[in-house]
């Protein structure tokens, strides 16, 4: 028996038709990208949250020249939200970037690597609510996505241990 599984997401033309605040997220992920230090890739990435509180916690990617004990935005973001601001969901979450090795690609989105999706995912478990997930380059498309789940399908977690 075959299944299929389905990602539902919503694909905008450029920052314009966001909402304001959804605007204001994603222009704080783009402009937080400049606090990456990615000296290796020039890859600089950037992510901004809204908590549930009204609050905002932003992460960037931290490379090493020990290439594996880098820490990407997403988690670096997570583990403040965590520290700072205890038990309080993400609401929304931006995630930009700027790649300076091809600007030509600086206007398509890119999505959380393997291991941020699983800690997404288990963060959003955790808080017991859904975060929606708006995904932009340095300019054009955006997408939306109205939870983590959705990033990854058949995922492993807690209840499965």
């Amino acid at each position: 028996m075959k299944k299929e599984i389905k990602i539902e997401y919503e694909l905008l033309d450029s920052i314009e038709d966001l909402d304001s605040n959804d605007a204001e997220l994603l222009k704080a992920a783009r402009a937080v990208t400049a606090n990456a230090y990615a000296p290796y890739s020039n890859f600089f990435v950037g992510a901004v949250a809204e908590l549930n509180n009204g609050e905002r916690v932003s992460g960037t990617n931290q490379e090493n020249a020990s290439s594996p004990v880098g820490i990407c935005s997403e988690r670096v973001l997570l583990s403040a939200a965590s520290v700072i601001y205890p038990n309080v969901p993400i609401k929304t979450l931006a995630i930009s970037y700027v790649n300076n090795n091809d600007a030509a690609k600086n206007e398509q989105p890119v999505s959380p690597c393997g291991i941020c999706r699983q800690s997404l995912l288990e963060y959003e478990e955790r808080m017991k609510q859904k975060m929606r997930i708006i995904l932009s380059a340095a300019k054009g498309k955006v997408i939306i996505l109205e939870s983590a789940g959705a990033l990854l399908p058949l995922s492993f977690g807690s209840s499965d241990l």
